[in-house]
């Protein structure tokens, strides 16, 4: 019977996290919809005015409060690495609204891979939703004090904390930019945010059912850590972002996050105790397999070329034009965009440059030096 329970917590957190990390990525398509959207308008209203943005922030806080309680149910183990989930409805989302016409041959060429990382991810999702731990514990506030004063956490926690300021030394004061650095960052920081947002999740959960939980100081302390842990977390994944390309920031974030979160809940919450030998090797192959899926479903993503476009002044009409006479001093961009006119790539009506035709003064200074030079001579 204790099984049966075990095992529908587990189904009711495990759809949870699914339908939250679909909602979340179609959250973000519709508010890329409406930036777009906007861009393209002449009137300039700001995105918090258009209601397809507040349909698509309206569905962002639906699937991310799934997230959340979807903690309360399901181990760790399972959840973090849904988070593949997201990627994936975002690359199909992303691959069925491009509306390109191309030949078989050069549609496997391109996306071939992008095709069979869809297929990767899925079997690995399968593996790992029906191999994960099945060991689910109620986390009242007792049992998660128990957690925290044992030497394995203790230890795990001090390792965490010697790795975190040195990564965070080398990066702040020998300016080490590289992207496993910070993404490393952002994985100690996801860590202790998973363990914190399960503790909070599992004990507002209790406290709904009837047995309060909320006025434990441990609950006050694992809230304050979650906020903390989201905040510096973004601030570490936005500068990634920044330095980094988008695709690359995704896939390492998501293998590098999904590995210390599971590693977490393995020594927090101890959930591959009882499980077997076999379990825990067909639970590593399908997160390698989403691991693999997520690598192929944003390798190769079209990177955005910078556009910057350049003027050049024609003396003999004192006209500024916008052109290439003859030698390449800046490189085609294939038809996204044409030259006088500022147009993205999705398809967004085009911007004309504003460009003066009017014929521009001349100054009298060089009309009238030889002027005055022949006068002298003359004289």
């Amino acid at each position: 019977m204790k099984l049966l329970f075990v095992f529908q917590d587990n189904l009711i957190g495990t759809l949870l996290a699914i339908f939250g990390n679909f909602l979340v990525s179609i959250s973000l398509s519709i508010q890329k919809y409406s930036h777009v959207t906007l861009a393209g308008r002449k009137d300039q209203r700001t995105f918090y005015h258009t209601k397809t943005w507040w349909c698509g922030f309206v569905f962002t806080c639906i699937g991310e409060s799934a997230n959340f309680v979807s903690y309360a149910f399901a181990p760790l183990a399972v959840v973090a690495p849904l988070n593949a989930v997201s990627v994936l409805t975002s690359s199909i989302l992303g691959f069925l609204f491009l509306h390109e016409k191309s030949k078989p041959k050069e549609f496997a060429k391109h996306y071939g891979l992008i095709i069979l990382g869809y297929f990767i991810t899925a079997g690995g999702t399968y593996l790992f939703v029906s191999f994960g731990p099945n060991s689910h514990e109620k986390l009242e506030a007792e049992n998660i004090i128990k957690h925290i004063v044992g030497w394995p956490v203790l230890l795990y926690l001090l390792l965490e904390i010697i790795l975190f300021c040195l990564l965070l030394y080398f990066h702040k004061q020998r300016r080490v930019n590289y992207l496993v650095v910070i993404l490393l960052l952002v994985a100690l920081l996801g860590s202790v945010t998973v363990i914190t947002v399960k503790a909070v999740s599992g004990m507002l959960v209790l406290s709904i059912e009837g047995n309060i939980q909320l006025d434990n100081p441990i609950f006050s302390v694992m809230f304050v850590c979650m906020m903390a842990s989201v905040i510096f977390q973004a601030r570490f994944l936005s500068q990634a972002c920044k330095l980094h390309d988008s695709s690359l920031v995704m896939s390492v974030n998501y293998i590098l996050s999904t590995v210390f979160a599971v590693v977490a809940g393995a020594v927090f919450y101890l959930e591959f105790n009882k499980e077997e030998v076999l379990n825990i090797c067909m639970y590593v192959l399908g997160s390698v397999l989403c691991f693999l899926g997520v690598f192929l479903m944003t390798k190769n993503r079209k990177k955005p070329k910078i556009f910057e476009p350049y003027v050049s002044m024609d003396m003999s009409n004192g006209v500024p034009t916008i052109h290439d006479k003859g030698s390449v001093v800046q490189p085609d961009f294939n038809g996204s965009f044409s030259y006088g006119t500022l147009v993205n790539n999705d398809g967004v009506a085009p911007a004309p440059l504003p460009v003066n035709l009017e014929q521009p003064v001349v100054s009298s200074r060089t009309s009238d030096a030889p002027t005055g030079q022949l006068d002298r001579k003359n004289d």
